[in-house]
């Protein structure tokens, strides 16, 4: 299958001509919107949203084109080359309108009488209007976050299989939350989501932008089931620059009311978020995010959060790793920077004297989180930065500053400190079995994604168990396996699946050790379970069996099982009505380039309290992918558009990324000193928390470098707008002087 996009931002189409696409040798079909007349809009993965409906994507485009390279029409043939060679034969008449660019500017005309002002969003508590009118000092910025997102190695890709003789449809290559893809699925093409299978693969990393619901995936099931043969769709890396979600544009007005100490009275920000042309899967849970994260770990007394959430002519925008808290995290952090200026202490000083103290926890905050109350579990956030400032070597880095200031280098420190959120709920399912061979199965509805899933998941099954993790085979991503599933997004996958792991192994373990009392003729209680086999906990050089025995004694047909129920086998489940929050902060040392204006990160530490590590090398390969991709959005990669809304950032030599020559060695303080009460297992999540605050801290190390505090109000930070502040405020010319 090849998809054709429009050309154009925004348009009424006014013909498709497909004939001589249609009659090239070796084409199937070339399908318009008249042929999927079926078919709705694509659905919100929570389901109906009232005020929003109206905005959906239809699967492909009917009356208007609202974005380049918006699905317009797709070929089904023999081969790849000639479905691209059909593509480029189909002829579109689109009528250009005016395009919306900036979700700054006058909303405009989605069409049918509806505004591209599509909705606010508003969170707070507190008198912020009478904290402002008393307060000591007022300090206000206006900052912006470009718009990027994930490039995965690999780009996305589906395959579509009908099986007419089980009457099943098969999509494979599905990643992140199958299982909520398969009801969003299943009810777009009028099937029972039994007669629905999707299989997750192995992928380099999901980020938010693999995995969700695009038109691709519904033409790829729709056209295997028409044709009775399966389809295969691979984007190339334009197609995947040009139309896969992207994200994090906004714009803040955020403003800081202050007492003479610095301490904050209210902080109030009226921010714009540009959605692109339509609501994805996710709906508006970015910019419902950014109202609810951005205090992070300050106490404030009064807060005001009124975002508008604005479509505009560029691709679709949706979640990406630490989606609302990237953003989030360099607006707050540049506010705290700003506010230490004018209050004349020092950044760490500014902090100290705002942070929820440890004594205060559980911190309780009126705010909602994807529908949960905000109540911080457990965390010291001032003991981890002073540990923090000690690993840095903070005190004696400055006066190494100082002195190469001295000698005209352009360098500079900075920091940030923030809270994640993880573990969002409400349950999890697993089940675990051992077959008479020994071997354990752990079957899961959370899926793969580049975390080390697999790994992490056999590790608590075999603690909870007693087995060696390397006899258990870890299935996942599959719906036909079992019935539900969270998947794997908003670093929930460790917390809410591990715990149901837990959860189903340590019934496992009841029951064998059950069985074993009857056949060693000892009580289940004065058992064990060491490295699979079961001994007695008295005397383990004494008679003992192992699980695979058990399993054998457990069969239907076994005449010793007695009245336990047959198999070695027990679900788990884990619910849970509040999310988990992680904690740390990371310090960058930068040197800028003043010929150029090139920024370079010469030193970087990232700490973080994951409450419970399950396994530490894996957090901090997390922890340090997380760096890279924030180091992109910090520095380097930005989605740029022109006035008639045409992407200008759709190769790698317009987007760049970082890469080995520019990501730094990264020292990682991994500190498991307070774990959650909110699970079993103590497990906070760790899988966003390398990508949160990069930004802030980038933006703060490289002001700190140019000494022009309140000067850095965006990212990213290319050489070009470096080199341009630096001529603007003589830096470069103060330097060669020195």
């Amino acid at each position: 299958m090849r998809v054709v996009r429009s050309p154009i931002a925004h348009g009424k189409l006014l013909e498709i001509r497909i004939k001589e696409a249609e009659a090239l040798d070796g084409v199937y079909a070339v399908w318009t919107a008249r042929d999927i007349s079926g078919l709705g809009p694509i659905d919100f993965r929570e389901g109906k949203i009232e005020k929003l409906d109206a905005y959906r994507q239809p699967v492909l485009a009917r009356d208007f084109v609202r974005y380049v390279g918006e699905p317009v029409a797709v070929v089904f043939a023999e081969d790849a080359y000639r479905a691209e060679d059909a593509a480029d034969l189909v002829g579109l008449n689109i009528e250009e309108l005016n395009p919306v660019v900036d979700a700054f500017s006058p909303p405009g005309d989605f069409g049918s009488g509806l505004s591209t002002a599509a909705a606010t969003v508003e969170q707070g508590f507190g008198d912020v209007d009478t904290a402002f009118a008393s307060a000591y000092k007022v300090v206000e910025l206006d900052l912006k976050v470009g718009r990027h997102s994930a490039v995965p190695l690999e780009t996305r890709g589906a395959i579509g299989r009908y099986d007419e003789a089980r009457d099943v449809l098969e999509l494979h290559g599905a990643a992140k939350v199958p299982h909520k893809n398969r009801e969003s699925l299943a009810h777009a093409l009028g099937r029972s989501p039994t007669s629905l299978h999707l299989y997750e693969y192995h992928v380099g990393g999901g980020f938010g932008v693999r995995g969700e619901i695009y038109p691709e995936d519904i033409l790829v099931l729709l056209g295997a089931q028409r044709f009775g043969r399966p389809v295969k769709w691979i984007e190339d890396r334009r197609e995947h620059l040009m139309s896969a979600n992207q994200s994090r544009e906004q714009r803040h007005h955020i403003r800081a009311a202050v007492d003479s100490e610095g301490r904050l009275l209210a902080i109030d920000t009226e921010f714009w978020h540009d959605q692109g042309a339509y609501p994805r899967t996710h709906a508006m849970r970015v910019a419902e995010t950014t109202c609810g994260v951005l205090l992070g770990p300050y106490k404030v007394k009064a807060y005001r959060a009124r975002g508008h959430y604005r479509l505009t002519n560029k691709t679709p925008a949706a979640t990406y790793r630490a989606p609302g808290r990237y953003e989030s995290n360099f607006v707050r952090e540049r506010l705290l920077d700003t506010i230490a200026h004018s209050i004349g202490i020092s950044r760490i000083e500014i902090r100290r004297r705002n942070l929820i103290k440890a004594e205060e926890m559980p911190y309780f905050r009126d705010l909602n989180l994807h529908e949960h109350r905000t109540i911080y579990d457990t965390g010291d956030y001032e003991g981890l930065l002073d540990r923090s400032l000690t690993a840095f070597g903070w005190d004696g880095l400055q006066v190494e500053l100082s002195r190469r200031r001295a000698a005209g280098e352009i360098v500079g420190a900075g920091f940030a400190v923030f809270v994640e959120q993880s573990g969002v709920g409400p349950s999890d399912g697993a089940r675990v079995n051992v077959d008479a061979s020994g071997i354990v199965e752990v079957i899961t509805g959370g899926t793969s994604v580049g975390q080390g899933f697999e790994t992490s998941i056999a590790q608590v099954c075999a603690e909870a168990l007693g087995c060696d993790y390397r006899s258990i085979r870890v299935v996942h991503g599959r719906t036909d396996r079992i019935e539900f599933g969270i998947g794997a997004h908003a670093t929930r996958a460790t917390v809410m699946t591990a715990n149901a792991v837990a959860a189903a192994a340590r019934n496992v373990r009841v029951k064998a050790l059950e069985m074993a009392g009857i056949l060693l003729q000892a009580e289940p209680g004065q058992l064990d379970i060491l490295d699979g086999r079961i001994v007695s906990k008295n005397a383990r050089s004494g008679p003992s069996i192992d699980l695979g025995s058990i399993a054998q004694a457990l069969k239907p047909s076994s005449k010793v099982r007695g009245n336990l129920s047959p198999g070695l086998c027990s679900d788990g489940w884990f619910d849970t009505d509040d999310q988990v929050y992680p904690y740390g902060n990371q310090f960058a040392v930068v040197s800028v380039d003043r010929e150029t204006g090139a920024v370079k990160v010469e030193k970087y530490l990232i700490a973080y309290d994951v409450g419970r590590a399950v396994n530490p090398k894996l957090v901090r390969g997390q922890l340090v992918g997380g760096f890279a991709q924030g180091l992109g959005g910090a520095l380097y990669e930005e989605f740029i558009y022109n006035e008639s809304g045409e992407p200008l950032s759709v190769s790698f030599a317009d987007y760049l990324l970082p890469t080995c020559s520019e990501v730094p060695q990264v020292e990682v303080l991994l500190t498991e000193d307070h774990p959650t009460p909110r699970n079993p297992l103590g497990i906070k999540g760790a899988g966003e928390g390398g990508i949160a605050p990069v930004g802030a801290v980038i933006a703060s190390a490289i002001e700190d470098a140019l000494q022009l505090t309140g000067t850095i109000t965006q990212i990213p930070l290319s050489p070009q707008k470096v080199k341009r502040l630096m001529e603007d405020n003589n830096v470069s010319l103060q330097c060669r002087k020195k």
